[in-house]
């Protein structure tokens, strides 16, 4: 088969252009409003295109919410799918907990976006929390089990222990406003983010019977 041509390839990257301007623009919209409270003229006028345009993309408001849902579990699980069974599990725990503050450091609205889908029972992410979540979840305790068999943490349950980092280093994307009125800082302050990774692999490693290292 020929390869497309010049202009087919610029139609496509244009295409891909504005189809992630658009998801852009609604996770930003759908993150403070939630599906009902946005409208698909908002986010059109946010991502710089007509209503017409946007729709020729996604048909509907559910199913640009949907895309946009996916989108945030593929950016906040990529961290968990690089747990890996050989790796130290100290270095791999600490991994993995910073590159999730990093994300709720870089792209807060993901997860509360997220967090709001969950809150309200998860009615169009149901099937995706009950598949490929569920899947990759299972797949990790796996690893964190063979790592209790093997004698290299200390006996804990593999899921809590995904829960519990996921509900720490969540916490600062969440309720950042929380943390900033108690604290008077948040994780964009370098210090404060260094301050909450140390802390936050102390707890956890502690947990494990592992000893925590400098980064």
């Amino acid at each position: 088969m020929a390869g497309a041509t010049r202009p087919e390839r610029r139609r496509r990257s244009d295409g891909e252009t504005r189809r992630a301007a658009i998801l852009d623009a609604a996770l930003e919209i759908f993150s403070t409003r939630g599906l009902h409270g946005a409208s698909v003229d908002e986010i059109a006028e946010r991502a710089g295109l007509s209503k017409t345009n946007l729709l020729y993309y996604f048909a509907s408001k559910e199913e640009l919410y949907v895309a946009v849902l996916r989108r945030v579990l593929d950016i906040w699980l990529d961290p968990l799918e690089a747990l890996d069974a050989e790796a130290e599990p100290a270095d791999a725990v600490r991994r993995y907990i910073r590159a999730k503050l990093a994300l709720s450091r870089d792209a807060p609205q993901a997860s509360r976006l997220f967090c709001l889908e969950i809150v309200q029972g998860a009615p169009l992410l149901r099937a995706e929390l009950e598949g490929p979540l569920r899947s990759l979840v299972e797949a990790k305790a796996a690893v964190i089990g063979g790592w209790i068999a093997r004698g290299r943490i200390a006996p804990v349950d593999p899921h809590h222990l995904i829960f519990s980092i996921w509900a720490i280093t969540q916490h600062y994307a969440d309720f950042a406003i929380q943390v900033d009125a108690i604290t008077g800082r948040g994780l964009q302050d370098p210090d404060f983010f260094a301050r909450t990774v140390a802390s936050t692999e102390a707890l956890i490693l502690a947990g494990l019977g592992l000893r925590q290292t400098d980064a």
